[in-house]
């Protein structure tokens, strides 16, 4: 059981107004140390300059997307055990089930709460206290 403020968070989205509205919640939750980026390649990055525990990222992006993007953080020793969260618009079978091939630990639909958000974290880390 982590506490929230241990947790290092990389926000990964193309929008900047839904990388807002991931920071803001997650501050709600008492996750303060967070980055955020534009796309994979940015957040690829971003995560050997800031060590994160948790990425929440979209899927749908360009230059390199979301499974791209957790394909190749699985890839990589160093940031294979990164807690990866899948945002997406679309709730598809087949995207949640090609996500979970490739390592994905919980996925979250949009539009999300901060009540949603904060249970897929629990999920992944246990309850946060």
């Amino acid at each position: 059981m982590p506490a929230a403020a241990d947790i290092r968070a990389l926000v990964v989205d193309d929008q900047q107004s839904i990388r807002a509205l991931v920071r803001n919640g997650l501050k709600e939750i008492g996750i303060n140390s967070v980055e955020d980026a534009a796309d994979g390649e940015d957040g690829l990055r971003a995560l050997f300059n800031h060590r994160c525990n948790l990425v929440i990222s979209d899927f749908n992006m360009p230059k390199l997307d979301g499974l791209g993007f957790l394909r190749a953080i699985r890839a990589t020793p160093q940031l294979k055990s990164t807690a990866f969260i899948m945002l997406t618009g679309r709730a598809d079978a087949e995207l949640i089930k090609r996500a979970q091939q490739f390592g994905v630990n919980n996925y979250l639909v949009k539009p999300f709460t901060v009540i949603s958000l904060r249970r897929k974290i629990e999920e992944v880390f246990g309850a946060l206290t």
